[in-house]
């Protein structure tokens, strides 16, 4: 290397963002997902033994994926490939299946590709690799941000294990971010900056478990205060303080109170307030939100996640206006916007509540997780072929418009789940009217089960 590649190299090394800088190079340096990386686990093990699968990593943005992969590349002895769905296609994914044929036939090695924004390839993108994945040619490791089950084409999904990463904790935060201000090598700690407990708290907050956003909030925060360390050789900085960032940052700083509430617990006090009836209360705390510079958008999400879980069918019209609260505040803004909010907020604290919904689908997920795949019932199935129509799909099946009240008793869960229950609506509400509806209809299923002739 010369002087002068010498020289580009330290500059480009030097404009990298600090994000980039301070990526953890092993396991040892990466924080959070313990559930994955803790000592035993499962993902540890894998990248220790070197037996990698492949897999799709499911995360927020900022809690590690592209970071995981990396150090996967580091301490594997596999071919490593990084791949951006955003910036390839077709002609580079053959490219990269020639390559892994090289690899493995020059130098007996496994290729590791790495895909990052998986959920950006189309089905043919996706198909492409699938052969590739299944003859074990490379071994593949996607990220992505979006829900993998309706982002990957099935095939693929069954041939990878998702692997869930959750957004890091305020602590995670707090950890990465004091490294970051220590490091004297990647990070800022020959700045000497110094932030004031509120402040560096309302850093944390405001990342959202996103290490990428708390190191890029950082960094603009150091070039704002220092933006030539050359010229403090022997000033120590002022500490950083809540207004500092609010200027800094473009962002308004929750509103604290004498007891310090932080964002979550501020949310926490509305979705308490909705669901115990008081839309008194939850007007105040709506309101201490917005004045505090809360994303209109993210009280919208929580009133349109609340209208489902705690209202249910008690009112099937709550959910339609949390969804209709956030289309107006898209379309008036701030501030004529946060009426159609406090509308929405007032409905929902008023409307009757129910949270069978809520608690069926959670017993379903449990089932799910305990039973596995289980086998969709024959006479259910779609028999769009003369080969399935032999095989008896779709036989037996009885279409419930031929009988009175549009209504025929006949299963429709799997046969090791049949007669199982799972929402058990309350008489409240609409979901009164439900209950009519269900209680008459399991009747007459108990009833036919009772008669010996009920596959008549």
């Amino acid at each position: 290397m010369d002087l002068f590649e010498y020289q580009a190299q330290k500059i480009a090394a030097a404009s990298r963002p600090l994000a980039e800088k301070m990526r953890p190079k092993d396991l040892e340096e990466l924080v959070g997902q313990m559930h994955l990386l803790g000592k035993g686990a499962l993902i540890r093990q894998v990248i220790k033994n070197d037996r990698i699968f492949s897999m799709i990593l499911w995360g927020p943005p900022g809690c590690g994926k592209t970071t995981l992969a990396r150090i996967i590349a580091n301490e594997t002895a596999s071919y490593f490939v990084h791949f951006s769905a955003v910036l390839s296609g077709i002609k580079e994914i053959r490219s990269v299946i020639d390559e892994a044929k090289n690899q493995q036939r020059m130098y007996q090695k496994k290729t590791i590709l790495f895909v990052d924004e998986i959920h950006r390839f189309n089905k043919s993108q996706q198909d492409a690799f699938l052969h590739h994945v299944e003859s074990g040619l490379i071994t593949l490791i996607g990220a992505t941000t979006e829900n993998p089950s309706f982002e990957v084409i099935p095939p693929l999904l069954s041939r990878c294990r998702v692997v869930t990463l959750k957004a890091l904790s305020a602590d995670d935060i707090a950890a990465i971010l004091n490294h970051a201000l220590k490091d004297k090598e990647r990070g800022l700690g020959d700045l000497d900056l110094v932030f004031e407990s509120d402040a560096f708290s309302y850093l944390v907050d405001i990342a959202d478990g996103d290490a990428r956003a708390a190191l890029n909030s950082l960094e603009l925060c150091a070039a704002y205060v220092r933006p030539n360390e050359k010229s403090y050789p022997n000033e120590k900085a002022e500490p950083i303080k809540v207004p500092d960032l609010e200027k800094i940052l473009q962002r308004k700083a929750l509103v604290y109170d004498k007891d310090g509430e932080e964002h979550y617990n501020l949310i926490s006090a509305f979705h308490k307030s909705l669901r115990g009836s008081d839309p008194d209360a939850a007007l105040y705390w709506l309101g201490r939100m917005v004045s505090a510079g809360e994303d209109p958008f993210y009280i919208v999400r929580r009133m349109v996640r609340f209208a489902s879980e705690d209202i249910g069918n008690a009112d099937p019209h709550a959910l339609k206006t949390a969804l209709s609260a956030g289309e107006a505040f898209k379309l008036l803004g701030a501030p004529e916007g946060e009426l159609a909010l406090a509308q929405a907020a007032v409905y929902l604290a008023t409307a009757p509540k129910s949270n069978r919904i809520y608690a069926a689908y959670e017993k379903v997920k449990e089932t799910i997780k305990s039973s596995g795949s289980l086998p969709v019932p024959f006479h259910i199935r779609n028999a769009p072929t003369k080969l399935m129509n032999s095989l008896g799909y779709g036989k037996n099946y009885k279409y419930a418009h031929d009988y009175k009240d549009a209504f025929v008793p006949q299963d429709y869960l799997p046969e090791k789940l049949k007669g199982r229950i799972y929402y058990l609506p309350t008489e409240r509400g609409y979901e009164k009217i439900i209950k009519i509806r269900l209680d008459n209809w399991r009747s007459l299923k108990d009833k036919i089960k009772r008669t010996p002739d009920n596959n008549k």
